[in-house]
């Protein structure tokens, strides 16, 4: 019997899913945190929460059964996705990355700065105003504000207390620290810029998914720069990557009219803590 393993922990992986629950596809899905796991919209597969490294990934590999692994983690996610790529290389088990339609050429405008990294963003924002709002997520707070000495920063983070504990730690307070559970429109992002006043934006190439044009527009249209890290090159073989919905589903297809065929099964929703 076939098995699917999916790498999720955004949007992305859920219409994966509902495919592969409309083909009786038994699979399970993996996310690195509970926060992940709130997102997932699951009915037939498992659920799996919690971090795992090349040589965990193999060995859920094999418990499973797994035999093909698509990963559908964020497109930041640099270090998940060369785990499960290792694991797969050392496991023969086939692999797909899954990347989300690109929005990054769609706009272009003197006060939009495209980097490389948070290392050249910095460099950038150093330049401009002190009000510096980040919509970055929370992964990488600790680098921004080493990065960003002297700025005041404004952070949009989730609403979820082991975020807002990572936050004070940090040092940030009421008067940095906007909690909220995007993504967001461009009208609601607009108003946000007209409360808390930056000096520039800083953001991800997130894509439709992650509001990426509702982000940029809205500042761009208010004269606030907005400095965008674009995202890191896939680690895999371009050949192993599925661009959007419609890719993935030719993929499902081939998949399933490969000799091995997949026996329809439904498991139950359950969901383990690793």
């Amino acid at each position: 019997m076939n098995h699917v393993l999916v790498l999720g922990g955004t949007s992305d992986a859920t219409p994966i899913c509902q495919q592969l629950e409309m083909a009786a596809v038994p699979y399970t899905l993996s996310v690195a945190t509970e926060a992940g796991a709130r997102l997932a919209s699951v009915r037939a597969g498992s659920v799996l929460c919690g971090r795992l490294d090349a040589g965990q990934l193999a060995e859920l590999l094999a418990s499973r059964r797994v035999n093909w692994l698509v990963d559908a983690t964020h497109p930041y996610a640099q270090e998940i996705s060369r785990n499960a790529w290792l694991a797969c290389q050392q496991t023969g088990i086939a692999y797909s990355r899954y990347r989300r339609p690109s929005q990054l050429d769609c706009v272009s405008h003197p006060l939009l700065h495209k980097v490389a990294n948070i290392e050249q963003a910095c460099g950038v924002a150093g330049a401009l105003g002190p009000r510096v709002l980040l919509t970055t997520g929370s992964k990488d707070l600790a680098r921004w504000q080493a990065g960003l000495p002297g700025k005041h920063l404004l952070v949009r983070v989730l609403p979820v207390a082991s975020v807002i504990e990572q936050c004070e730690q940090l040092g940030l307070g009421p008067e940095n620290i906007f909690a909220l559970k995007g993504p967001f429109d461009a009208a609601f992002n607009q108003a946000l810029y007209q409360f808390c006043a930056p000096d520039v934006v800083i953001t991800k190439e997130s894509g439709i998914q992650g509001g990426y044009l509702d982000k940029i527009v809205p500042a761009l249209q208010a004269a606030i720069p907005c400095i965008v890290v674009t995202r890191p090159r896939e680690m895999v073989p371009e050949a192993l990557v599925l661009d959007g919905p419609e890719a993935f589903t030719r993929k499902l297809q081939g998949w399933l009219a490969s000799p091995v065929n997949p026996q329809p099964s439904a498991l139950s929703n359950r969901r383990t803590t690793v």
